[in-house]
C-alpha cells in the first residue's frame, strides 16, 4: 500500500451553549419586596449531528484512499483532488504495512470517540461497521507477517504465491481499471508501470523477512507460483500486456506519443529484473518447503488461523464449531438433493458418487476448445436477460447494474477459482466484471453454469454492489466476507425460488450442489489448517461426498491453504441470511413482504453479521409500527 501518510484529524466537538443569566430588577421601594426573574433551564449541551458524523467518515474514507491509490481508481473518483493518486500504486513494502496499521489505529480511535448515539439508525450503522472493519484488521497486522484486507476478503499469509502478489494484480488492473482517455492518463500509466518494480521489491523484502522467520508456503502453492512468475517474465520480456494495453489503447484514442517505445523501455529495464528478484526468492523458498498444507504447521498458525476465521465469517466461532456446522450443512443439502437424483434416474451410490456420473454424462458438457468457450459466453448472457427479467418480483428498489462478461487473462487462470465478480466504478465508467476462468471448459456444466452466473452476476456480487453507491464513501470501501458470499449465495436460493429450475430438476441439482459445496468448504478450511489434513485429504472430500469435479476442487483447495479461512464465510453468511428471514416471517405474519426483506437486507449495505441482525430487527421493527 501507499507510501503517503496522513495525520489524523481530531473529532469536531460540538459546541455547548451558555446559560445566560437574569438580573433581578427591584421593584418600587412601596412594595417592600424583590421579583426576581425565573432562571433559564440550563441547555444541554449540543450532540454531533449528522453532518458531523458524515465528515468524519469521509476524512477516515480519504486516509484509507491515500493508502490504497489503485482503490481510488477502481472506485472511479480519481481525479479533482484525488487526481495525484491516478499516478500512484500502494506501498507494499514493511514500511507501507506500518503506515496503514498507524493509520487504521489513529481513525479508529476517533471512530471510537465519536458519540454517534443520538444520530439516526443508518449513520449509527455505519459507525459500527467501521469500528469493526478497523479492530478485525488491527488485530491482523499485529502478525509480523502476511497481507491485511482492511474490511476485505483477501487475508493471507503469503504476500506473494500462486494467487496474491503484484505480479498478478497489477497487470490486470492497469489494464481493466486504468482509464487511458487522454495523454495524461497515458502518462499516468507510465508513472504507475514506473512505480511497479518498487512495488514487487516492496513485497520481496517481506517474503524473505518471512522466510527468516520460518514462514514457507506449501510446496504445491509454490509450484503453481513458480510457473506463474515464469509466464509473467516471458510475456514482460516481450512487452507482454503491460506494453499491449497502453499501446492499443493511445492507438485507439488517437493519443499521439511513443508510448509502446516508453513503456516497453520500463518493462524490459526495471520490471523484468523485479520480476526475477522475485522468482529467485520464490525458488529458495521452494528447495526447502514441505507439503504441509496448513497454518498449523507455521510460526504462530494457530493463532492467525482463529484470526483470519474471525475476520472471514464476522463471528467468534472456533474452527470446531465451523467444521461440524459444514457438516451438519452438507448432510442436509444431500438428503435434497438425493429424491432429485433417484427421480432422474440415478439411483445407486452415495450422492457425491451420483454426482460424479452426472458430471461425466457428455449431455452436460460444453464443447472443448474456443467453440466451448463460445458456448459458455451465449449461455451466460442467455441467463443474464432471463434473471434480470425476474428482480421486480424480488425487489421494491430496483438497480440497473453496468457490467460485462470477461474471461480471465490466461496467465492467472492456473490459480484462479472458477469463477469471480464484482461491481464497477461510482462513476459508471468501470462496469462491474463477471470473470469467468476458461483454461479449461470443464471446469463448467450446462447444469451448473446458470447457478454460477447468478451468484457472481445477478442477483449475487455485481447486483448488490450497485446498491451500496448512495452510501458514505468509506461504506464503498468496506466489504465483508461473510455477507458479501452469504449474499450471493442467498442470490442463488432467490433464482430458484423465483422459477430458475422449474421444469429443471438437473439444474437444481446444480444449485443445490454449488449449496453443498460451499457447506463442504466450511469442513475442508477447517479441516487442513485446524485438524491437519493433507491437501489430498482435502481434494478426496469434495470428490467423495459432494461429487465435485477434480479439476475444479484441486484450484479451491489450493486457494483455502493461501486465504485460509475465506472459504468458510459463504455458507455461514447464507445460512445467517436465511435464518434473519425465517425470523422476519415469524415475527411479521401476514406483514411480511418478501421484497421489503430484500430491500432491507441489501439497502443496510454490506456489514458484519451482528450488525446484519440489527438491521433486520429495526427492519421488523418499522413494519410492525406501520
Amino acid at each position: 500500500m501507499p507510501a503517503l501518510t496522513t495525520s489524523p484529524l481530531s473529532r469536531r466537538e460540538a459546541l455547548a451553549a451558555l446559560a445566560a443569566t437574569a438580573s433581578m430588577p427591584m421593584l418600587s421601594a412601596c412594595a417592600r419586596a424583590v421579583a426576581v426573574a425565573p432562571a433559564p433551564v440550563p441547555l444541554a449541551p449540543a450532540g454531533p449531528s449528522e453532518a458531523q458524523a458524515l465528515a468524519l467518515l469521509d476524512s477516515i474514507a480519504e486516509n484509507l484512499l491515500r493508502l490504497s491509490p489503485e482503490s481510488a481508481t477502481s472506485l472511479g473518483i480519481d481525479t479533482g483532488a484525488r487526481a495525484a493518486l491516478r499516478s500512484q500504486l500502494s506501498d507494499r513494502s514493511a514500511l507501507g504495512q506500518q503506515r496503514i496499521a498507524n493509520t487504521l489505529r489513529a481513525d479508529l480511535a476517533r471512530a471510537q470517540a465519536f458519540d454517534a448515539g443520538g444520530l439516526g439508525f443508518k449513520m449509527r450503522t455505519n459507525f459500527d461497521v467501521v469500528r469493526s472493519a478497523y479492530a478485525t484488521a488491527l488485530e491482523g497486522f499485529a502478525f509480523p507477517y502476511g497481507d491485511v484486507a482492511v474490511g476485505g476478503w483477501r487475508n493471507t499469509p503469503y504476500v506473494v504465491i500462486q494467487n496474491v502478489g503484484a505480479y498478478l494484480d497489477v497487470p490486470r488492473f492497469l489494464d481493466s481499471d486504468h482509464p487511458i482517455e487522454t495523454a495524461a492518463d497515458a502518462e499516468a500509466y507510465l508513472a504507475r508501470l514506473q512505480s511497479y518494480p518498487r512495488q514487487l521489491d516492496g513485497e520481496l523484502g517481506r517474503i524473505q523477512s518471512a522466510r527468516a522467520m520460518g514462514l514457507v508456503p506449501p510446496s504445491f502453492l509454490l509450484d503453481k507460483a513458480i510457473r506463474q512468475m515464469e509466464m509473467s517474465i516471458k510475456g514482460a520480456r516481450e512487452g507482454g500486456g503491460l506494453v499491449e494495453s497502453i499501446a492499443r489503447r493511445t492507438k485507439e484514442k488517437g493519443i499521439p506519443g511513443d508510448w509502446e517505445g516508453r513503456a516497453r523501455a520500463i518493462v524490459s529495464q526495471q520490471v523484468v529484473p523485479a520480476l526475477e528478484r522475485q522468482l529467485a526468492e520464490l525458488e529458495a523458498e521452494r528447495a526447502i518447503a514441505t507439503a504441509e498444507a496448513g497454518m498449523w504447521a507455521r510460526p504462530l498458525g494457530d493463532q492467525f488461523y482463529r484470526w483470519a476465521l474471525k475476520a472471514a465469517t464476522t463471528t467468534t466461532l472456533t474452527p470446531e464449531e465451523v467444521h461440524q456446522m459444514g457438516l451438519e450443512e452438507v448432510r442436509a443439502l444431500h438428503a435434497r438433493m438425493d429424491p432429485i437424483l433417484k427421480e432422474i434416474g440415478y439411483t445407486r451410490g452415495t450422492v457425491g458418487e451420483r454426482m460424479t456420473a452426472l458430471s461425466d454424462d457428455p449431455r452436460y458438457k460444453f464443447a472443448e476448445g474456443d467453440k466451448g468457450r463460445a458456448e459458455i459466453m451465449a449461455f451466460i448472457q442467455d441467463r443474464l436477460a432471463w434473471i434480470k427479467a425476474q428482480m421486480p418480483r424480488a425487489f421494491n428498489t430496483l438497480v440497473d447494474p453496468n457490467m460485462e462478461v470477461r474471461r480471465l487473462p490466461p496467465e492467472e487462470e492456473p490459480g484462479a477459482p472458477g469463477a469471480y465478480g464484482g461491481a464497477g466504478s461510482i462513476d459508471g465508467k468501470i462496469p462491474g466484471r463477471f470473470w469467468i476462468n476458461l483454461r479449461t471448459t470443464d471446469l463448467h456444466r450446462k447444469y451448473d453454469l446458470a447457478d454460477l452466473t447468478f451468484h457472481e452476476a445477478i442477483p449475487g456480487h455485481i447486483w448488490q454492489g450497485e446498491y451500496t453507491r448512495k452510501d458514505p464513501l468509506i461504506r464503498q470501501m468496506l466489504a465483508f466476507n461473510s455477507y458479501s458470499e452469504g449474499w450471493a449465495l442467498y442470490g442463488e436460493q432467490l433464482a430458484d425460488e423465483l422459477g430458475a429450475y422449474d421444469g429443471n430438476p438437473v439444474g437444481r441439482l446444480g444449485y443445490l450442489q454449488s449449496l453443498a459445496f460451499r457447506a463442504c468448504r466450511m469442513v475442508v478450511d477447517t479441516g487442513l489448517h485446524a485438524k491437519r489434513w493433507t491437501r489430498q485429504q482435502a481434494v478426496d472430500f469434495f470428490v467423495n461426498v459432494n461429487g465435485s469435479k477434480p479439476e475444479e476442487v484441486a484450484s479451491e483447495v489450493d486457494r483455502y491453504c493461501s486465504w485460509p479461512g475465506q472459504a468458510t464465510g459463504y455458507k455461514l453468511g447464507h445460512s445467517r441470511i436465511v435464518a434473519l428471514r425465517d425470523k422476519a416471517k415469524a415475527g411479521l405474519g401476514a406483514k411480511y413482504d418478501l421484497k421489503a426483506f430484500d430491500d432491507a437486507v441489501v439497502l443496510g449495505g454490506n456489514v458484519p453479521m451482528d450488525v446484519l441482525a440489527r438491521n433486520v430487527d429495526d427492519y421488523i421493527a418499522r413494519t410492525k409500527g406501520n
